[in-house]
């Protein structure tokens, strides 16, 4: 397991911006040196770490170093260059070529005090984790998979808030970028055609009644093919590239989604929750559907009616009765429409 971590501008990130600063022109050895403050051979030794992470560098003895294409990882230096951002993504930050869950990542670092806006991303995970300990299916290269870690000023009773927050966020930045008409799912589930293309899983630890740290986990299918899935999920998951029929750079969408996120919280401080509410149900067709929730021990059958102010679940049953629910999962009745 390899990480790179940043809480400031790196030789690599220097080196990258100054590359990029030339746009496809030479950049001479010398003017690097000088602008990083190391030695010529550094700045190699530099060149070739990023042509062993697969960007294309051209070298001449004569001319120095010209940037010929950027490969498409979710490197911190790459997710921040152009980020527009203040808070998440620009302090702390991990990157992973392979981890078993950038969950259990950030949750590591936010217990040892990571500030508000650590991001944690990986290229692969071999254990990543879906809501209700479910795994989360996590090609190399071919998702983004990352965690983020928040320290709002809120009661553990509105948690669940954030869980709608980021369900919007996510959404949002998918609409934006891919012009797909995703549709949310409560709690947090990204539906494109009916079928999961990203989902959320929020985890959250408190200390004196309060919250201490959220941990936002996301998920989003991009560029997986559809023979890739394992077969149980294939008719329940897909992504960015079966539903456009192309591939789309990840760490673009990755940047959205953090602007998105930061755009959301702005909301939520400025106005409270219910304009995100309101923006939830618009890209959600779940009020007056059948549908079943499963929870733990039991079913629930019944008519959605509405999600209350903090994000729960209402659920009028046929016999007439109100359910308030927390955390479920939900099924559409045949017939409902699931788009």
């Amino acid at each position: 397991m390899t990480a790179a971590g940043s809480g400031s501008v790196s030789g690599r990130e220097l080196l990258l911006l100054h590359l990029k600063q030339g746009r496809g022109a030479w950049v001479s050895g010398q003017f690097l040196s000088e602008r990083m403050a190391m030695t010529r051979t550094a700045v190699w030794k530099q060149v070739g770490a990023l042509k062993a992470d697969g960007y294309v560098i051209e070298s001449s003895t004569r001319k120095g170093y010209r940037l010929v294409d950027v490969p498409d990882l979710l490197r911190i230096e790459e997710v921040r260059d152009g980020l527009r951002t203040r808070v998440l993504g620009r302090k702390e930050a991990r990157h992973y070529r392979d981890t078993d869950s950038t969950n259990s990542r950030a949750r590591e670092l936010a217990a040892k005090g990571a500030p508000e806006g650590t991001l944690v991303v990986a290229e692969e995970q071999s254990s990543g984790r879906g809501r209700r300990e479910r795994t989360w299916f996590s090609p190399p290269f071919l998702g983004i998979y990352a965690s983020l870690v928040l320290r709002p000023s809120i009661p553990p009773g509105e948690a669940p808030r954030m869980a709608i927050l980021a369900a919007v966020a996510v959404a949002d930045a998918l609409r934006s970028e891919t012009g797909l008409p995703v549709t949310i799912k409560w709690p947090n589930d990204i539906l494109a055609g009916g079928r999961k293309i990203a989902g959320i899983l929020m985890e959250l630890a408190t200390d004196m009644g309060a919250v201490d740290y959220l941990v936002i986990g996301v998920g989003i299918n991009v560029n997986v093919p559809a023979g890739t899935f394992p077969r149980e999920i294939r008719p329940l998951a897909t992504s960015v590239l079966i539903e456009t029929g192309k591939e789309f750079p990840r760490v673009r969408l990755l940047r959205r989604c953090l602007e998105s996120f930061e755009s959301c919280f702005d909301l939520y401080e400025a106005g409270g929750f219910a304009p995100l509410l309101l923006r939830w149900k618009a890209m959600s067709n779940m009020i007056g559907k059948p549908i079943v929730v499963h929870v733990p021990g039991r079913d629930i059958e019944g008519m959605v009616a509405d999600i209350d102010e903090n994000g729960f679940l209402l659920l009028r049953d046929d016999g007439g009765l109100d359910h308030r629910i927390f955390s479920g999962d939900v099924t559409f009745l045949p017939g409902t429409g699931k788009g």
